[in-house]
């Protein structure tokens, strides 16, 4: 790259029939996806440093490492604290990273990375992930090797925001299939404990969000024939979906709120499907265990709702 590479890295468009997506090299992130013209993620700009993670792919763990520390296989481990306002380590070690291309077509596009053992995470991970366009919208595939000697703690997950026309995200209306929340600390979103939906947790049928607020995982998700759909959709009956199967047993889902109330506040609702739980390297609820030379692979669907 050189000083006219954009901010985001270099830019892969990808195209089929109503559907356009543009996969930016920092991150692997998707910055745009688009449906006959009109967005199902929040986007941003080219050369526009990525806002926080939006679009981002989350490995080699998801969510929160709380405060950044972790015991495995008798080792204690203290990863950098990314989150330093409420002290964890946030969304794994890749996010930031110049992914490499290593094919790109028409609709589709492959890029590598590489976690190099470091403090905190001294173990080798070779990460490729596509991006495919299709009739049914936009695949991602994560496959990651253990090529270190060791065996190591791994989760994965994608960023995405949804949209459903212009927010905020209150008017519009979301489908979660789960039956139960973990519920976390108000100051530090720290997990506490697994709680059965109610109230404004509970959007297992269509629900308006309203003054709900979510930053929280949900589990126990409803399949049906191995895939699970969350949802949301504007008042005119279009929106955007995300759909994966039993091997991301939890969802995170976020009603975009930002300190300060800012206008661009509660805009879009992230959705993202994970292999584990918030601080799974410490709960070691679904935590993956990769032994030297064994690979995992996962994907999801993002896809247009309505017209």
């Amino acid at each position: 790259m050189d000083h006219t590479t954009p901010l985001s890295g270099r830019q892969h468009i990808l195209r089929h029939g109503d559907y356009t997506a543009v996969v930016a090299s920092v991150g692997a992130s998707l910055r745009e996806l688009r449906y006959a013209g009109r967005h199902l993620t929040r986007h941003y700009d080219a050369d526009e440093i990525r806002p926080q993670y939006r679009g981002a792919l989350l490995v080699p763990w998801p969510n929160r490492v709380v405060d950044g520390t972790y015991d495995f296989n008798g080792t204690t481990h203290q990863l950098s604290l990314t989150e330093p306002e409420r002290g964890h380590a946030l969304h794994g070690l890749l996010a930031w990273d110049e992914w490499q291309t290593v094919e790109h077509s028409e609709a589709s596009v492959r890029l590598r990375a590489t976690v190099v053992p470091q403090k905190g995470y001294p173990f080798r991970l070779s990460v490729e992930v596509q991006y495919s366009l299709d009739d049914d919208g936009l695949t991602t595939t994560v496959t990651s090797v253990n090529t270190g000697p060791d065996a190591a703690p791994y989760g994965v997950g994608p960023h995405p925001y949804l949209v459903a026309g212009d927010g905020p995200v209150d008017e519009w209306t979301l489908t979660l299939p789960a039956d139960t929340v973990l519920e976390v600390t108000e100051d530090r979103l720290i997990p506490t404990s697994l709680a059965a939906v109610t109230g404004d947790f509970d959007f297992r049928s269509p629900t308006r969000i309203g003054t709900a607020f979510l930053d929280h995982a949900f589990t126990d998700v409803g399949y049906a024939d191995d895939v699970a759909t969350v949802s949301v959709t504007g008042a005119d009956g279009n929106g955007a979906a995300v759909s994966f199967g039993r091997d991301c047993p939890w969802v995170q889902v976020h009603t975009g709120d930002l300190p300060g109330n800012p206008p661009e506040s509660r805009g879009s609702i992230a959705v993202e499907p994970m292999t584990c739980p918030p601080d799974a390297f410490n709960s070691g609820t679904n935590l993956l265990v990769l032994a030297p030379g064994i690979s995992h692979s996962v994907n999801w669907r993002i896809h247009a709702l309505g017209k």
